[in-house]
């Protein structure tokens, strides 16, 4: 078993028997630099914490580059959508720095959601609060990037 700080970024919402619990079927590893974690579109089989470094979460944009909507870093979860049907990406993710994550099999996780139901609240409660934010970050960003000057200043 991983055994890491308590104060896990993104865990510290969940009771210490639920982190632990979560944390025993982790996997450390390395992601190289320029490394696609997951393509929009694509089957949601596994997700990540990152201990170091940085991920790049995009979207595609027709006629345009992928538009990057969100940056994570240390303790911060990568991926949501393994969580909810169809369990397939909503987004890109790249990794812009050698990473070093946790790796959990979304699978695995889903299973002991529904094995133990205190356990799949706890774990849907914080991947929900994780999605939330991202929304109205992305929303931000998108804003900026491509409303006509000042709109998001207007909201």
């Amino acid at each position: 078993m991983i055994d890491p700080p308590l104060t896990l970024g993104m865990l510290r919402a969940l009771p210490v028997e639920h982190r632990q619990r979560l944390m025993r079927v982790a996997r450390e590893v390395s992601i190289a630099q320029g490394t696609r974690l997951f393509e929009e579109g694509s089957r949601a089989d596994r997700f990540w914490i990152i201990r170091t470094g940085t991920v790049e979460l995009d979207t595609r944009v027709p006629g345009r580059r992928a538009a990057v909507v969100e940056r994570l870093g240390h303790n911060e979860l990568v991926g949501w959508s393994w969580l909810f049907a169809p369990h397939v990406w909503h987004l890109g993710a790249e990794a812009v720095t050698p990473v070093r994550a946790y790796e959990f099999d979304a699978a695995a996780v889903r299973g002991m959601c529904q094995d133990d139901p205190a356990f799949g609240r706890g774990v849907t409660q914080w991947v929900g609060e994780v999605l939330a934010r991202r929304l109205s970050a992305a929303r931000t960003r998108l804003l900026d990037l491509y409303a006509p000057y000042g709109a998001s200043r207007a909201r």
